[in-house]
């Protein structure tokens, strides 16, 4: 794992770089749908802004984040939809300031974090460091949605390697989000990043294993393609398994995306 400093300078990369796709539009545009049923870009930023203030919550202590979580245990999907639509209500320009202004929150309050302390959130507790990752992962998540919303190519950068990691390490996690069993043999992932580096997890000597693009494993795991469409080979029944069950993200169990057209 890279250092707290590295991954906060990494999760304020990822956050300028959908800065800069969102912040040219004008009011209109914040209305197109992207690829997530019913919603916009404005809901895909709106739900940022949201998620930071609750880890914001969970940063301040366990006490702040039991309402939060109250909340969150009695309807999960319509907590979440009714953040993301509470904030893409708010004009374009007072949504955007807001969420610049709760991404600078977010990365203080984690910095400040102890050494050692576990902050509470939806899925199982976690350090300053796996937060950031977390938050990362799901900022370039719903970036790509608003990438792909704008038909714009992104340009992959080594910052993948946060999403692939935290995507390895919720393998068990999507299994008992599902009432399943994981594996109990660690499998060996390789993924080669876009500069050509290979990033690898696991015992090299693992049976079962992993391996192809560590975009096409991000976007796996962030559950924003189908599996269908990218060149992900598993080797052993059980890692093919986790293919059809990776979800980097909490929460319940997500759909997926439909194949692309002729898979």
């Amino acid at each position: 794992m890279p250092d707290l400093s590295t991954l906060l300078s990494d999760l304020a990369a990822e956050g300028d770089t959908l800065d800069a796709l969102v912040a040219p539009l004008p009011a209109g545009g914040w209305a197109t749908p992207t690829p997530a049923a019913g919603w916009t870009i404005a809901h895909q930023v709106a739900h940022l802004a949201w998620t930071d203030r609750q880890t914001l919550a969970a940063a301040t202590g366990p006490e702040a984040f039991d309402s939060v979580l109250a909340a969150a245990l009695v309807d999960p999907d319509g907590f979440v939809e009714a953040g993301a639509a509470e904030g893409a209500a708010e004009p374009p320009a007072e949504l955007l300031e807001g969420w610049r202004a709760g991404r600078r929150k977010v990365l203080d309050a984690l910095a400040e974090v102890a050494p050692g302390a576990k902050l509470p959130w939806f899925g199982p507790p976690m350090g300053a460091a796996s937060m950031a990752t977390a938050r990362l992962m799901e900022t370039w998540a719903h970036g790509q949605d608003v990438a792909d919303a704008l038909g714009v190519e992104r340009e992959p950068t080594a910052r993948l390697r946060h999403v692939a990691h935290i995507g390895v390490r919720t393998r068990d996690f999507a299994y008992r989000n599902r009432g399943l069993e994981p594996p109990t043999d660690p499998f060996h992932v390789i993924l080669t990043g876009p500069d050509g580096e290979v990033w690898t997890w696991g015992p090299d000597d693992g049976p079962q294993s992993v391996t192809g693009p560590a975009l096409d494993f991000c976007l796996l795991v962030t559950q924003r393609r189908n599996r269908a469409d990218l060149a992900l080979t598993a080797q052993g029944p059980d890692a093919d398994r986790w293919l059809d069950l990776a979800q980097a993200f909490a929460g319940p169990p997500g759909t997926g995306r439909s194949p692309a057209a002729g898979h």
